[in-house]
């Protein structure tokens, strides 16, 4: 791989996060599981790419999220939010809120309706980003900072890219059945080594790979237990609302196909993507796509409702994200018009965002809009 060079800091941090992973491993006999490892690499206390303080949207970060594309993401998103905080509570949590474009696009396209917020919460692992959130929303009185799951909450939860980050467990199957996929050091490097796995992830497996009986030797592929168990959480909590879960990802029976054969496992480094979860930890981000029948299984069993799922431009789109484009920009002027048609056109694309990207909307005692209703294919989960 050709990719750019970190400075001398952001090596040395990885460095320092290596060893730990490393005296870790060797705490426990010489292998951790592979989520253990996302988990450190990803949210270790000042180390972890989520955790320190290196850049992650934007230009100088790694990814660029839909938010950072074009404000009518988040006042499309805000024509649904109101009728649901209508149903239930005046009330926003949001998970990984980013940059805080997305809290900021959502507050102000609601209060141009005249919709009260009375309360915008937030959790966010990285220090890095509460603190460009902080600078962000810094005008908005009602947003708060959580460092963990409220006992109880009504009202509207929102989670964009949100569940691709969160740690998996690696399998692969073998001619003897499914073996989890072990971090090891190997030579002073990590290095992957098959072993049987334990009860709790092997009825994972059976629950989320259908017809795992015909696929090939040698497939690898992800699971989602801690995705699963974050969506058991928020059935916890809601009361009366909904959550809408913005990610990447297919549906099980799209998930889990032959030409999938070494998983979706995907890593983002300075807007370079590449399949090695090994290099430099803590400096980039590591990521799978979203398994969407599983979270919606793992919702529905802690007591939800599927709401809805559809990709992302049918959800924008019945959102009203086109008629928003022309209420806020003049066809006639090409100058402004352009650059926002061009934006919305990634975020609907089916090349682009519109159909890699999902939505599913999970709750209790609430309703969607007619017009997203009417483009649910939840029966596709």
């Amino acid at each position: 791989m050709t990719l750019p060079v970190p400075d001398s800091d952001a090596l040395a941090a990885s460095h320092a996060l290596q060893h730990r992973i490393a005296a870790e491993i060797a705490r426990h006999d010489g292998a951790i599981s592979f989520t253990r490892f996302m988990e450190l690499a990803l949210y270790a206390p000042d180390l972890g790419y989520y955790s320190g303080g290196a850049a992650k949207l934007g230009a100088p970060g790694d990814f660029v999220t839909a938010p950072e594309i074009s404000s009518l993401f988040g006042a499309a998103l805000a024509r649904v939010v109101a009728p649901l905080m209508a149903q239930s509570a005046p009330a926003i949590l949001e998970f990984g809120a980013g940059t805080g474009k997305l809290a900021r696009d959502v507050l102000t396209a609601l209060a141009a309706e005249g919709v009260q917020v009375a309360s915008y919460a937030i959790m966010e692992l990285s220090g890095e980003l509460r603190a460009r959130q902080q600078e962000a929303l810094k005008d908005f009185p009602q947003v708060r900072w959580l460092d963990d799951f409220p006992a109880a909450f009504d009202g509207v939860v929102l989670a964009n890219e949100v569940l691709d980050a969160m740690p998996v467990a690696l399998v692969r199957k073998d001619a003897g059945g499914w073996r989890e996929l072990m971090v090891t050091v190997e030579q002073g490097e990590f290095a992957l080594v098959p072993r049987a796995p334990d009860a709790a992830l092997a009825a994972h497996i059976a629950r989320q790979v259908p017809e795992a009986d015909l696929l090939p030797d040698g497939y690898l592929t992800e699971v989602h237990p801690v995705a699963c168990g974050f969506m058991g959480s928020l059935a916890r909590m809601v009361g009366k609302g909904a959550a809408i879960l913005l990610d990447y990802g297919f549906p099980a029976h799209e998930y889990y196909l032959d030409q999938r054969m070494g998983g979706t496992l995907m890593c983002h480094y300075r807007h370079h993507a590449h399949p090695e979860p090994f290099y430099l930890p803590g400096l980039q981000d590591i990521t799978a796509h979203v398994d969407f029948t599983a979270m919606a299984l793992a919702a529905q069993d802690a007591g939800l409702d599927v709401l809805a799922y559809m990709n992302q431009a049918s959800f924008l789109l019945g959102a009203g994200i086109g008629e928003l484009l022309l209420e806020r920009h003049d066809p006639s002027d090409l100058l402004r018009y352009l650059p926002q048609s061009n934006a919305l056109q990634k975020l609907v694309s089916p090349a682009e965002m519109g159909e890699l990207f999902k939505v599913l909307v999970v709750g209790r005692g609430v309703t969607l809009p007619d017009a997203l209703l009417r483009a649910d294919r939840s029966h596709r989960l």
